[in-house]
């Protein structure tokens, strides 16, 4: 009796079957793109939680940092998964990362340009002349884009804008190094507010208004491993878990940001600023149930084609998302 339970739990293993009886669950790697913050609130909530492990997941969350590529990270074998933003994705993509977006939890996009009011800017007409401060590293796409759809040079001069590259900080702004900066809805807007400029000295054009948002925070795959049904499998249980983390923190946003705090092992992050990011990120999940809407998709690209004589990406991509891991998941796009 005892040879034949053996053998079916070697068999129920064999095909893939998660057991409570002490066999190891499947470890799972996930990139974040950016450090330990309130930003990934979701994925910390559900490994807090038990949500992976219900689903018989083990999984190690890497956070990122400014020197740290999640396309790279996937590519070298350091993640089974990665967050990142469509626009980076998409343009690895044709320079040959063969990644895929196989779930979206951000539905909308949290990028702003923040600017002095004292520098008498109150349209995107008004960037003209004037000194902008942009994100690298991937994250100036978006921004391009944007400046090409208006039209506006990125080289200087008084048609123009002058790009200075930002580090991750607001510091810029402050010194009056730069009439706007780039900001997050959830993090350096509130930094800028923190080191004593009130709302009221500011103005802000949010991505979302002036028609040119894309995509953020997207879960991404090299493409290959999706022919792995055991991949696939495991895949659709981590972004089931994940979006229940998602949920579970939209409806406790405190709780999700002390969660968080527990996992930053660097001490940076304060209580103050993570339960605020936490409150704005969930603004940017809402409408989503994890599938990608092909409607956002087509949106992003089109942003991102809309580069004049340099876009973003010069044609519309192939085979840069898949429904297969949503669809087994049992999540459907009814957006």
């Amino acid at each position: 009796m005892k040879k034949v339970l053996i053998t079916a739990l070697a068999a129920a293993a064999g095909m893939g079957f998660g057991l409570s009886s002490g066999l190891a669950a499947d470890a799972v790697t996930l990139q974040l793109k950016w450090v330990t913050q309130g930003q990934f609130a979701g994925y910390y909530v559900a490994k807090d939680k038990g949500f992976y492990e219900e689903e018989d997941l083990d999984v190690t969350i890497k956070p990122g940092g400014p020197d740290i590529n999640p396309q790279q990270v996937l590519t070298g074998g350091g993640a089974d998964i990665a967050i990142d933003w469509m626009p980076s994705a998409l343009a690895a993509r044709e320079k040959g990362v063969p990644t895929v977006n196989v779930a979206q939890p951000f539905k909308k996009s949290g990028m702003m340009l923040t600017c002095l009011k004292e520098t008498g800017i109150t349209k995107p007409e008004d960037f003209r002349g004037k000194t902008l401060g942009v994100w690298f590293f991937g994250n100036e796409y978006p921004f391009l884009s944007w400046m090409a759809t208006l039209g506006i040079p990125t080289e200087g001069g008084p048609d123009g804008v002058t790009v200075v590259k930002q580090g991750f900080n607001v510091d810029p702004l402050l010194q009056k190094q730069a009439d706007c900066i780039s900001t997050m809805t959830y993090n350096e807007y509130w930094q800028v507010i923190d080191a004593g400029i009130p709302a009221e000295d500011l103005v802000v054009f949010k991505y979302e208004d002036q028609g040119v948002a894309t995509l953020e925070d997207g879960l991404y795959v090299l493409e290959d491993r999706l022919q792995d049904e055991a991949f696939v499998d495991v895949m659709a249980r981590f972004v089931k878990a994940s979006m229940k983390g998602w949920e579970y923190a939209r409806e406790n946003p405190d709780e999700a940001a002390e969660i968080v705090l527990e996992n930053d092992d660097t001490g940076a992050q304060t209580e103050k600023h993570q339960k605020r990011m936490v409150s704005e990120i969930i603004k940017l999940t809402e409408g989503s149930n994890g599938a990608l809407d092909e409607a956002d998709y087509e949106r992003t690209v089109e942003v991102l084609l809309g580069g004049g004589s340099d876009p973003v990406i010069t044609k519309v991509p192939e085979g840069a998302w898949s429904h297969v891991i949503t669809d087994k998941a049992g999540i459907k796009n009814d957006m």
